[in-house]
């Protein structure tokens, strides 16, 4: 059998920040309540014109992907697109990417699992690897939130939370046979699933009905987040996640190098680090920068740690995620 590893990174995000500020003009907030309550201090969004879109955004995260693996577009075997952000309700972000970048009839396989979409996409991609069947996996998180937030004060509690941007990894057969994803680790509880949802529009609940029958206090196609019932289960599965892929490699959290939580709010990463005892460079967190980018949000931080030389040749990096589902998963790596 075989093993994989990460080979080519690259992020992409909007050039237009959003800072707390700005949001303060568009709703009753500030800059006080959202940094405390999130460590947020600005965000990227897409400005209307400026040509990005949740599948643009993607092609320009793998481009960079690609030639820091030093690959070329017909390469790559398969390509695996996570996001909640479609730029279509059908088909998926992968068949476009695969259309912008003249790649061959490869397959294209979209993940819709939110904020662990990436760490998912990440172990399907290690599944196909490992049995020999590909060689090269494309994986893109790419999410652009700021198209469907409700920027008044009845969305605030959210819409203040999240940022738009892409990530890539192109996933390889390991020929060194040194390092590489030791091991991923998936988990779901779907009796939770309303406590962080977007329920409309859907087949049960179609546009036209959300139109015609919704008042305009309740409108339930803006997403909605019970804030705190999703902080309490979220320091809770990081820890087990974590736990259990260091367990199976038999791997204690002192031989952590570097740990890369999924960005949703820098509160829920402290009370990580602080639960295991973590010191500050062993944990990598930019959501002070960009906000809460879901599925995106690992692969852009994963690649600016690396960017920053924060990750060496043997180091062992962690990657877990926490979200809507629920949903969480962990990564193990040996650099």
């Amino acid at each position: 059998m075989y093993t994989s590893k990460i080979t080519g990174l690259g992020h992409y995000v909007p050039e237009n920040v959003v800072t707390n500020d700005d949001l303060s003009k568009l709703m009753d907030t500030n800059d006080a309540w959202i940094q405390e309550r999130t460590g947020i201090k600005e965000r990227r969004h897409i400005k209307k014109g400026d040509g990005n879109s949740t599948s643009i955004m993607g092609v320009k995260a793998a481009t960079i992907a690609l030639e820091r693996a030093g690959l070329g577009t017909d390469a790559i075997d398969m390509i695996i697109f996570a996001t909640l952000s479609p730029d279509m309700y059908f088909p998926g972000g992968g068949v476009e990417v695969q259309e912008m970048m003249g790649m061959r009839t490869i397959p294209a396989l979209d993940v819709r699992n939110q904020c662990s979409g990436f760490v998912y996409a990440i172990s399907v991609a290690d599944q196909f690897i490992k049995t020999g069947m590909y060689k090269h996996i494309l994986v893109i998180g790419s999410e652009n939130h700021s198209g469907g937030l409700d920027f008044s004060d009845r969305g605030r509690s959210v819409s203040v939370i999240f940022g738009d941007g892409a990530g890539a990894a192109v996933i390889s057969r390991n020929e060194s046979g040194k390092g590489g994803i030791l091991s991923t680790h998936l988990h779901s509880e779907g009796k939770h699933k309303d406590e962080l949802s977007l329920q409309g529009p859907s087949t049960e609940y179609w546009v036209p009905q959300i139109i015609a029958e919704n008042p305009q206090e309740d409108i339930p196609y803006y997403p909605y987040m019970n804030g705190q019932f999703v902080f309490k289960h979220a320091i809770v599965r990081f820890a087990e996640v974590i736990q259990e892929g260091l367990d199976a490699n038999n791997l204690k959290v002192s031989d952590i190098d570097l740990l890369i939580p999924h960005q949703a709010n820098l509160r829920i990463s402290q009370f990580i680090q602080q639960k295991m005892k973590l010191r500050d460079e062993q944990v990598f967190n930019n959501i002070q920068k960009y906000g809460n980018t879901t599925a995106a949000s690992i692969p852009i931080a994963l690649t600016e740690a690396w960017e920053e030389g924060k990750i060496k040749e043997g180091d062992l990096v962690v990657l877990a995620a926490f979200g809507s589902g629920f949903t969480w998963g962990s990564a193990i790596i040996r650099w």
